[in-house]
């Protein structure tokens, strides 16, 4: 499974939920008639996605058998995932935003800066959000600063000092 996205809340009163997409398009869940949704606490399970288009800034859906406002505020929180057999291949100099999450973050310096917690899309870049303890650190995904993306190892090199502050 590759998660692609995270259930955020529910959005109005027939069963429809906000989801943040961990893609490069808002719509590219929208091609899938499947979604497995789960997480650390909940087992995964299959869903049929009935609907969903893109709001603002943001993918809303409608899946199949949630109905009204209480089911799809149960669903918050929840990731949303797709088989990786499902997925095109990635280009050789690419690699899928799910793929980073959780690698480890070292520096050219061989410090540890933490793991990948997240990813932001700023229009101009990408950026790593990068956790370590109860700190953040943002650090731009531009190739002048990511040196390496070793998605086997899950290890990122970047060209980073530990207190940069972004």
């Amino acid at each position: 499974m590759v998660v692609m996205g995270k259930v955020v809340a529910a959005h109005g009163i027939l069963g429809w939920v906000k989801v943040q997409t961990f893609t490069e398009y808002l719509d590219s869940l929208d091609g899938y008639d499947h979604w497995w949704l789960g997480n650390e606490r909940q087992p995964w399970r299959e869903v049929e996605l009935a609907e969903c288009t893109v709001h603002g800034k943001i993918l809303v859906a409608r899946l199949a058998g949630c109905t009204d406002r209480n089911a799809a505020e149960r669903l918050k929180g929840l990731l949303v995932a797709v088989p990786r057999s499902e997925l095109p291949e990635a280009e050789a100099d690419e690699v899928y935003w799910s793929d980073l999450i959780g690698c480890k973050v070292v520096n050219l310096a061989g410090e540890e800066l933490g793991r990948v917690d997240t990813l932001l899309e700023t229009g101009a870049n990408d950026v790593l959000v990068v956790k370590r303890g109860s700190g953040e650190m943002l650090i731009p995904y531009i190739k002048q600063v990511v040196q390496q993306a070793d998605v086997a190892s899950k290890t990122i090199t970047v060209d980073w000092q530990a207190d940069y502050l972004a």
